[in-house]
């Protein structure tokens, strides 16, 4: 029988379902829940054992893990008499790997001593590629002592795992680089557009921006998406406005507001308004499009209703 702790790991779409399986690599005992339990179909194959319920799947865990899209489902889990904090037994153990709100993280870390266990808000960055590779970047609040002992856990995950001080941080610092990633999405658009717009080659336009200050993982990763036209769909535009509400409520809880971050969210926002909530993260760059009426595509790019590539 195995020594490791018995993990119960609720949200296997996105990001859960890599992480999940790299613990079930790891030889963790776990069993998975969802809403929809066809996306834990990959998981049961590989040997995780189904919950039809929370509290099914928490009567035989020590560990309790959550993958959830943000705050609203956090809450729908975690509280009320179904909830994660009402089947807490004493010695369990909380890790969120959710982007939440700060409130929220504190509540759950409150409910959780007052039932004897621990809560740790973990939440993870570097997209879904990484999280296929345990290559995740993880901002760990609460417990030091607590953090140290799961870290074997946290490590499997994530390769570069840091601990941010108290519960709160966490989701602080994971809305930060965020607040960084669609900034830069946006403007990386913008400066591509700029220079189709004067004739440059885009193959020419992107090695000048890899040789470039303005070179960067998120220009890496979404460049490529936009010259293919598919926007990325790994990310919705619904998470991104999310996330914007949620890094300008935090600017707005320290007593001052976001310049950037608030014209970033109204930027995401005319996307989903446009695109819908289900569209890829970088249809912000499709309304640019949509405004210039040029397709980002190389050589140079291609006008709407034309098969004739500018010069």
């Amino acid at each position: 029988m195995s020594s490791l702790p018995r993990i119960f790991f609720i949200g296997v779409g996105n990001m859960g379902h890599p992480m999940a399986a790299n613990l079930l690599q790891a030889g963790y005992p776990l069993t998975v829940t969802d809403r929809f339990k066809d996306k834990a179909l990959g998981l049961l194959e590989q040997g995780a054992h189904w919950a039809p319920s929370m509290h099914q799947g928490m009567a035989q865990a020590d560990v309790v893990m959550a993958s959830l899209p943000g705050p609203t489902q956090v809450q729908e889990v975690m509280l009320g008499e179904a909830g994660v904090m009402a089947a807490l037994r004493p010695g369990m153990t909380v890790i969120d790997t959710s982007t939440s709100a700060v409130e929220l993280v504190r509540q759950l870390a409150d409910l959780a001593k007052q039932r004897g266990g621990d809560f740790l808000e973990a939440p993870v960055t570097n997209a879904v590629d990484f999280a296929v590779l345990g290559r995740l970047s993880i901002f760990v609040g609460g417990d030091e002592t607590i953090y140290l002992q799961h870290k074997p856990i946290l490590d499997v995950l994530g390769e570069k795992i840091f601990h941010v001080g108290e519960h709160g941080n966490g989701a602080t610092i994971k809305l930060l680089t965020n607040l960084l990633w669609f900034v830069s999405a946006a403007a990386i658009g913008e400066g591509l557009m700029m220079g189709a717009k004067a004739g440059i080659p885009l193959p020419t336009v992107w090695e000048a921006i890899k040789s470039s200050a303005g070179n960067s993982w998120v220009a890496q990763h979404d460049v490529p998406s936009i010259f293919a036209g598919h926007y990325d769909p790994s990310f919705s535009l619904a998470l991104c406005c999310k996330d914007l509400g949620l890094i300008n409520q935090v600017a707005k809880s320290q007593g001052f507001e976001l310049t950037m971050g608030a014209l970033a969210q109204k930027v995401f926002e005319q996307a989903m308004q446009t695109y819908g909530p289900d569209a890829g993260e970088l249809h912000v760059v499709r309304l640019l499009e949509e405004r210039a009426g040029l397709l980002l595509r190389p050589p140079l790019g291609q006008a709407w209703g034309s098969d004739k590539v500018l010069s």
